[in-house]
């Protein structure tokens, strides 16, 4: 074999390294099928080969999830993140529940602390679509809206490890708020982030943690 031709498994590892690049940008959002193995080795310019082994090497780390028949799709934008969902993905919601609470609630205190002029106009932006998507009764957007609030809420604590980790949980409680979600999208199922909002602005640490401990998911949820 000729000295400038790659090893099969630097090849593979080069490829794994654009495919978690598509994924961890966002180009492939969690949950979306990415393309099929023939166009994948048309547009990376490589064998089936290597195009499987790396396919496979990021189903391996929880990044994808390949279904026979159907393809493979997103299932978490770092190797965490799909430890996570593996991990989680049977837990008890109620523990997940805890989980949140106690990152939110520390992350909300923090945010009071050190929020910026700049993370207020994030934050009111956000909390606008968020409202906007209960108003327009879609509980898929609503859904989105209300994660990127949280996660907004998280970034204001400027805790680089809290925000990672926090956007590591996001897919397993995405996931949980879709399944669970009341699809009524009611009154009596609406809950505020206002108040939450308003603390972090006036500095209030206490409160914007007190806030963010009584509702961590941001909605009522149907029994049983």
């Amino acid at each position: 074999m000729p000295l400038t031709s790659p090893r099969r498994s630097a090849l593979a590892d080069q490829v794994i390294s654009q495919l978690r690049a598509q994924i961890t940008s966002g180009e492939w959002p969690v949950g979306s099928r990415i393309p099929t193995e023939p166009e994948l080795v048309e547009q990376l310019g490589v064998a089936r080969n290597t195009v499987r082994e790396a396919v496979r090497a990021l189903a391996h780390n929880g990044l994808l999830d390949i279904r026979q028949g159907s393809g493979t799709y997103v299932l978490a934008t770092s190797e965490l993140a799909g430890v996570m969902h593996r991990r989680f993905a049977g837990a008890d919601p109620g523990h997940v529940v805890e989980l949140r609470i106690a990152l939110e609630t520390t992350a909300a205190r923090l945010a009071a602390e050190r929020r910026t002029e700049q993370d207020l106009r994030q934050l009111d932006a956000q909390l606008d679509r968020r409202e906007r998507a209960w108003v327009a009764g879609d509980p898929g957007a609503f859904v989105e809206a209300d994660t990127t609030l949280h996660m907004a809420i998280v970034a204001a604590s400027h805790n680089d490890v809290l925000a990672e980790l926090y956007a590591d949980l996001g897919a397993v409680v995405r996931a949980f708020l879709r399944a669970d979600l009341d699809t009524r999208m009611g009154p009596d199922t609406y809950v505020d982030h206002g108040r939450l909002v308003t603390a972090i602005r006036e500095g209030d640490g206490e409160r914007a943690a007190a806030e963010a401990a009584t509702h961590p998911l941001g909605c009522r949820f149907r029994d049983g």
